[in-house]
């Protein structure tokens, strides 16, 4: 039996502003944007540059999805993104105004950083060796 993950679901306020972040600025590419007129939603798809699982940037539609925005995990780090160039990353992340959580610090498994997106979502940023 071969398995992967292939998407996470996002909970975001708006779809159009997720995209804008997690493609302008995190540098992410837009996989697929899809309309559902049945569900009255999109099907909002972006992953990393490098590839691997996709995250599904789902709107929030009722007031418990609402709710948790920005709080998926109870205030911990959500996702983790690889790079190869934590400080060029970092400094794209500043200059758009991301909030830097944590500063880069060393690691036995690498550098990493703590950024939040707009919503409050922590995401670590690692640098392996």
């Amino acid at each position: 039996m071969s398995q992967r993950l292939a998407h996470i679901a996002l909970v975001v306020p708006d779809y159009d502003d997720a995209i804008r972040f997690y493609v302008d600025v995190v540098g992410f590419r837009l996989i697929q944007d899809e309309y559902q007129p049945e569900q009255d939603k999109r099907w909002v798809l972006v992953q990393p540059a490098g590839g691997g699982a996709s995250i599904l940037l789902a709107r929030a539609s009722n007031d418990i999805q609402r709710a948790a925005v920005g709080n998926q995990t109870g205030g911990r780090v959500f996702l983790f993104l690889d790079t190869d160039d934590l400080d060029a990353d970092l400094a794209r992340l500043r200059e758009a105004g991301t909030r830097i959580v944590r500063e880069p610090k060393t690691a036995d498994y690498g550098r990493v950083a703590v950024f939040a997106d707009p919503w409050g979502n922590l995401w670590d940023l690692i640098q392996r060796p």
